[in-house]
């Protein structure tokens, strides 16, 4: 058994399913907190926000369905078990190929379902990747007019912090999401990310200059010019150093 309790996503576009499926996980002793979610963007959202464990996901879904979800996640650093739960058996082999923990149809028996929640058990939770280095490019699914779109972390130049949320910077656009600017840093440090002030994460890649006037520090970062606070300066210069004698 888990040393605490599974942290669980539930996702089912179908409100009687949902509840059903909430309601048998309730019951196991091995889940501990449960969260919903109606559609595949909402699901992600969640997942940006929290550390899970596992994800029960049905795979027709409006939005975003649970195997191109499953896709995204593969993309996360640490990601949580998949578990499908549908009443299609077609997508079985796209399924295990995402590394699946399991595949369960409906209707669900509690029996199944319990099953399901071993294997999860048995794999040790959310799978880290093996390759966790700064070569990964992880793919941050984000919201334009009601579309789920994909922005690889690689194209993200500078980020800046709104509230709880996160606004990405790339080359054309800039997108937010609702990751506070706290956890991208600690997760994005390894990538070349740094903080260049309380509400800034740069791309040191992408830093086309640097410049010090009157005693204040700022950097170019394609056509913008940002601010460096007195306290992320000698750091932020040291990192530039390294990294173009790296290049080099």
């Amino acid at each position: 058994m888990a040393e605490s309790p599974l942290r669980a996503l539930v996702a089912d576009d179908e409100e009687p399913a949902l509840a059903e499926l909430v309601y048998l996980l309730s019951r196991d002793d091995r889940i501990g907190e449960i969260r919903t979610a109606s559609n595949g963007p909402d699901a992600l959202k969640i997942l940006q926000a929290a550390d899970l464990d596992v994800v029960f996901c049905d795979i027709k879904m409006p939005g975003l369905d649970g195997i191109d979800l499953a896709r995204v996640l593969s993309n996360f650093k640490s990601r949580p078990q998949i578990v499908f739960v549908t009443a299609y058996d077609e997508h079985a082999v796209a399924a295990f190929d995402l590394e699946a923990a399991d595949y369960v149809m409906k209707p669900v028996r509690a029996e199944r379902l319990a099953e399901a929640v071993r294997r999860v058990v048995s794999a040790g939770g959310p799978q880290t990747l093996q390759s966790a280095d700064e070569t990964d490019d992880e793919v941050i699914p984000v919201e334009l007019a009601g579309i789920t779109r994909f922005v690889q972390r690689s194209t993200v130049r500078y980020v800046e912090a709104q509230g709880d949320y996160a606004r990405l910077h790339t080359g054309q656009n800039s997108h937010l999401v609702r990751v506070p600017l706290s956890t991208l840093e600690e997760r994005w440090r390894d990538a070349g990310f740094t903080r260049i002030h309380r509400s800034t994460l740069v791309a040191l890649a992408h830093v086309d200059e640097m410049r010090v006037d009157g005693g204040r520090c700022s950097v170019r970062v394609g056509d913008d010019w940002l601010p460096v606070s007195r306290r992320h300066t000698r750091e932020l210069r040291d990192l530039l150093v390294r990294s173009t004698s790296l290049r080099g």
